[in-house]
This record gives structure tokens, sequence and C-alpha cells, in this order.
């Protein structure tokens, strides 16, 4: 099966297993986008945009991305060294004089070691109370201030220290450079070229009505609240950002090498080698290049971003070798971004893998006879095609794929578990019940229980994203 075949496989049933996860954590809102080859092959949209008001989420709606900005600012940068605007290894200081004046040591960082978070920046200040909404985020001047009263933790280029406040002074850099806001100077260099509709450097009281309410997480409480949308300042170059996973799906496939012309290959490469470990520890640990995360899934090297912003919680990936991108973005301060987005990609590299044990489904067998959720008050079973395999799969997990039980087809009523835990009942067979139209009744499987088709039940909003 050829590759993008076998992703649209697969892609039935990422949309069930999305849909159940994210009635499963109560999450108010999920959006997900996935490409291959400079094409989206899907995109959906689940739960809500306003729960209170009920309006259901579309593919259209905006969210807070918050650190995807930094791939942007990053993009922007390495766009103005390729038409000789800078030099990545100009300091700081050159744009920014006011660091120089200060005396700050961080004036002598250069603009690639910002990019790179080697430049010994602190975090978010001795005040970051903007992120819990205490305060505004701060402006230029204030941004200055904090960086120059303790904002160099530890010497330029000697360690990883990934940092907001650095991302704040490449946005001023930008400005510097390019005599336009940064805001500006974004779109018309990045958005508009890519024909990204729905991206922008800030919140747009234009277009309230089209961004998602972000809400509180679980941790704390039973029930979520409501979070007002704010501006993020001078750091709008670090989190301003918001932004579709349709459009982030177009714009992470303009950073596949030999794709697009936004940057050079070699400014491509540039921002996505591994510059940082995040751990001192372990060297192959996740880290990060010039405004890209470095990272591994499932053996598969990936770049992208999370994003965490009041309220919401994204991420995207994409494998500069093969075009895969994923994204997914969520209304929820504790949403679960990054287990969504890594475990399609287990499931679509699944789908993929030529080699996996089991037997292949052939042409002639109808795999929707056999596909569907089912469940017993122990437990819940999605059967599922992945590829040209069918797979039993606890949907309940965050990988989906980390232990599935692999099906064999015996007849049209028929399942054998052919392989799989065997603490479970392999070598048996699931057997389906069906009435007089064919629908499935109930399936007698694992431990020969009885189990029977189940499907998210229909709930009030305020019910299903766990504001009451």
């Amino acid at each position: 099966m050829e590759k993008r075949a076998a992703y649209e496989s697969v892609l039935p049933y990422v949309r069930e297993w999305i849909a159940y996860k994210v009635w499963q954590l109560r999450l108010p809102g999920v959006q997900v986008a996935v490409g291959f080859e400079g094409q989206e092959l899907f995109a959906d949209a689940f739960g809500y945009a306003d729960v209170e008001a009920g309006r259901r989420l579309t593919n259209a709606d905006l969210f807070r991305i918050a650190s995807h900005s930094k791939t942007f600012t990053a993009t922007a940068l390495l766009q103005l060294a390729d038409q000789g605007a800078l030099r990545l290894d100009d300091t700081v200081g050159t744009f920014v004089p006011a660091l120089v004046e200060a005396a700050s040591p961080i004036a002598d960082a250069t603009v690639r070691e910002l990019m790179e978070m080697g430049a010994g920046v602190v975090r978010d200040g001795a005040d970051g109370d903007h992120w819990a909404l205490a305060h505004p985020f701060p402006d230029a001047d204030e941004l200055i201030a904090l960086v120059v009263a303790g904002g160099a933790k530890v010497p330029v280029g000697s360690a990883f220290n990934y940092s907001n406040l650095g991302y704040g002074l490449l946005g001023l850099v930008i400005e510097a450079v390019t005599g336009t806001s940064y805001a500006d100077h974004v779109r018309t260099a990045i958005a508009e070229p890519l024909g990204l509709t729905g991206t922008g450097a800030e919140f747009d009281p234009a277009r309230e009505d089209e961004y998602v309410v972000g809400y509180t997480g679980l941790h704390t409480a039973r029930t979520r609240q409501r979070v007002p949308h704010v501006t993020t300042g001078a750091l709008a170059a670090a989190t301003g950002f918001h932004g579709t996973a349709s459009d982030l799906v177009r714009y992470f496939s303009a950073h596949v090498p030999g794709r697009g012309s936004l940057l050079s290959d070699h400014a491509k490469r540039l921002a996505q080698r591994k510059a940082w470990s995040a751990l001192d520890s372990d060297p192959a640990a996740r880290g990060y290049g010039a405004g890209f995360v470095v990272d591994r899934i499932n053996g598969r090297e990936v770049r992208g971003h999370s994003g965490g912003f009041p309220g919401q919680i994204t991420q995207s990936v994409f494998d500069p070798a093969s075009s895969l991108v994923v994204s997914v973005l969520t209304s929820s301060a504790t949403g679960p971004a990054t287990m969504l987005a890594y475990g399609i990609v287990h499931l679509l590299d699944a789908a993929a893998d030529e080699h996996a044990p089991g037997t292949p489904v052939t042409a002639d067998v109808d795999t929707d006879r056999y596909t569907g959720r089912f469940t017993t008050f122990e437990g819940i079973t999605d059967i599922a095609r992945v590829g040209d395999r069918l797979l039993a799969i606890d949907p309940t997990q965050p990988v989906p794929t980390e232990s599935p039980v692999r099906l064999d087809v015996v007849d049209a009523d028929t399942l054998r578990m052919a392989s799989g835990n065997r603490f479970g009942s392999i070598d048996e067979d699931i057997v389906f019940t069906r009435d007089d139209s064919g629908a499935i009744v109930s399936v007698r499987g694992d431990s020969g229980m009885t189990q029977r088709p189940w499907s998210v039940p229909a709930e009030s909003p305020e019910v299903a994203a766990a504001l009451v």
C-alpha cells in the first residue's frame, strides 16, 4: 500500500479516536489537521468554540498558538538574513541599543544565540504573572527593563535556556531592521504569501467572534472556568500568534526542504538542526534548533513547536524527510495537544508499516463489517482498520498503538486474535452477532465476554466540557 493511501486508510479511525479522547477528557474543543506532500489530508474540529454559547468549533475558528510564534519569528529572521538585511552573528545590541546603554551582557549575544535559546536570558523575568493574567504582558520598555534587571542568568553561549524574553528581543530586532511593526512584517513576509488567512501575530479585536474561548484545566478543580482574551505586548514574537490547524499544516509544509519558496533550503537546515539538548544528562534527548523543537516520535525525527497560552495548549510536528505534518489545537489550560498529536503520528506510522505483524486484509474483504467501538462495564475496545490490518485498540491509552491485538479475518462474522499481549485471549476468536439488517448487536471476544456497540453520547455543552 502506498504511503498516502495507508495514511488515508486510518484517518476515519483518527477521527473516532480524537472524538473519544475529547469526550473521555471532557475537553472544550480540539482542532486537528494532517498534511502530506504539501496537501492537507485531514481537517476536523471537535467540541465547542464557546461552550456557554453552544457555538460548535469549526476548522476556521482561531486559537492562540502561543510559542508557535517563535517559529514565525525565526522564519522572519532567516528571511532577512537571506536578503542581507542582517547577519545571524550580529549582536542584539546592534539593533536594541538600550541594552548597550544599560551595559547588559545580553547586548553581546548574537541573533543566532537568541534564536537557539543559548543567550542565557531568563525565561520570563522575576514577575511572570502576566501568564496568570494578574497584569498585562510587558510592552517594549518593560521588556527591556526586565532583561536589564537580572535578565542574564548564565554566560552567553554557555547553556540552553528557553526564554520568552529572548524572543521578545528578537521581535524588537525585526522592527529595527524592517522599520515596520513586528505584526505587519510577519503578515506581509509570511502569512500573506502562504495564504494563511487565519494567522496573525496578535489578538485582533475585529475578529473576536472568530476566536475560540479558552478554559482552565481540571488539575485543581472539578469544573472549568472561562479565560478572557488578552494581548501579549512586546512578547508577541514569543507567544502572541493566533492560527488554525489547517493554516499550521500549510505553514509547516513550507518548511520541508525542497518545498516552497518561504525559505532557502540552507536556511531551513539552519533552523531545524539541533543546537542544544533539553537535558544536560542526555545529548540525544529532545532539543532546540533556531526557533524549532527537535524531537523523535516512534523513531521518526520531527520538528515543530508546542504552545502554552492561558486557556489553550497546542502542538504541531512535521517530518522534514517525509513531509508529514500534524497539528492539534486545544482550548484547555491542560489540553493534551502533544499526546493527541503524537498519538496521530503513531497511528499513521502503524498504517504505513508494511512489515507489521499480522495478515494483511485482502481487497475483497469489507472491513466496515467489523470496525466499531464496543464496551462492557470493565472496559472499551475499538476494532479499527489501520493500513491493511485490522487491530483491536484500547482508546483510553495515550498511545493507541502501544499494545494492539492484531486480528485475522476468519469469515464474515469472525475475527481471530492472532497476536498481541498473551495475557489476553490470543489465538481465540471474536464472534459478531448481527440483527436482520446486518448491524452488529454484540461481540464476544476477549475473555469470552460480550461487548456491545457504543458511541459518544449526546450531552449538553456544559456537561461535555466539564463546566458543570
